[in-house]
């Protein structure tokens, strides 16, 4: 029986090195700006208002 062979690299290969840094980075900024958006008191209460204003 012959080993099985993959012809498509893993997900993490397929895109190159400096493009998964520069996602990681990005992701990474996105979720401190949410994180500083929660600090502001006002805006967590208008968001928990909003929501509440749709049921």
């Amino acid at each position: 029986m012959t080993p099985m062979t993959s012809s498509t690299p893993p997900p993490t290969e397929s895109l190159p090195r400096w493009a998964r840094v520069a996602l990681g980075v990005l992701v990474a900024v996105a979720l401190g700006l949410t994180f500083l958006a929660y600090l502001n008191p006002h805006l967590a209460v208008d968001l928990a208002n909003r929501l509440w204003a749709c049921f």
